[in-house]
């Protein structure tokens, strides 16, 4: 049952994209057909643009209502990015050109754009951050990252104070105060995370292998405890990478399709007051 299962989903991933393609043709081979026979086809292709853009943006409440069984998350998302793709290429159905020549369409087309290419950008993130802060091995709430930070820094300052106190050696407290404090004050090396960098597993590693050389060996059981610290604080930089890129793109995605909606719902009311 399960390979059934499996195989019915593939199926249904494979019909959609196909469905899809299916539909602009047809729909691009009846707005040439209506020019050919010089048949104005602007308002029919301006209706249907409007009502995709409509239900796109509507698709997004879907995630608000998760608690209602109305299917699978992935299943919505890959509507929603079908959807988007017709929704391109029915505007440019609709405009007959990649950039439109008025000032106000190309208002328009650049915020069409925009959302087009911030929606698979989002897509993207969607698809490859989650996998890859699972990959981690620890779930961490966003809201909880900065006390996260907080207590690990607390831990390590405990640390190496013990470290100072128990070998009668301030080597290893000096290098933390020089070069680790600053590490675990706040959430670093974002952009290497967000891009699936390694640079904060670098650097941590480097500073440990360079003040390894100059600590006595009652102090190196205390630099292994630093390094696992060190470690897990990694571990929530990447937490705080990830799942603020999931968040800040929905903060131009979403005020930008709000924007464009607003401007095509006025540009669909002056075209049926004034063109009609």
């Amino acid at each position: 049952m399960a390979g059934v299962s499996a195989t019915t989903l593939s199926l249904g991933r494979l019909l959609v994209p196909i469905v899809a393609a299916a539909v602009v043709v047809v729909f691009a081979g009846y707005t040439y057909q209506a020019d050919l026979r010089l048949v104005d086809t602007s308002f029919v292709t301006g209706y249907v643009l409007l009502v995709m853009m409509i239900g796109l943006f509507l698709l997004r409440w879907r995630k608000r209502l998760s608690m209602v069984p109305l299917g699978r998350a992935a299943i919505w998302l890959a509507v929603h990015l079908i959807g988007g793709v017709l929704a391109v290429a029915a505007f440019w159905i609709h405009t007959g050109s990649l950039w439109p020549i008025s000032v106000f369409e190309q208002l328009i087309a650049l915020l069409f754009y925009f959302v087009s290419l911030s929606g698979i950008f989002g897509y993207v993130i969607q698809r490859v951050y989650p996998r890859r802060l699972t990959q981690t091995g620890r779930e961490i709430i966003y809201e909880r990252i900065p006390a996260a930070v907080g207590e690990l820094r607390a831990v390590a300052e405990s640390l190496v104070l013990e470290c100072a106190e128990k070998t009668d050696s301030d080597t290893l407290c000096r290098y933390y105060l020089e070069t680790f404090d600053w590490y675990f004050r706040a959430p670093r090396f974002f952009f290497s995370h967000a891009t699936g960098g390694a640079r904060g597993e670098f650097w941590a590693r480097h500073h440990c292998g360079t003040v390894r050389r100059y600590l006595s060996t009652g102090e190196l059981p205390y630099l292994e405890k630093l390094t696992e610290l060190l470690d897990a604080k990694n571990v929530v930089d990447v937490h705080y990478a990830g799942q603020r890129m999931m968040k800040v793109w929905l903060w131009f995605h979403v005020p930008t399709a709000i924007g464009l909606l607003i401007l095509s719902l006025w540009h669909f009311l002056v075209m049926n007051v004034y063109g009609s």
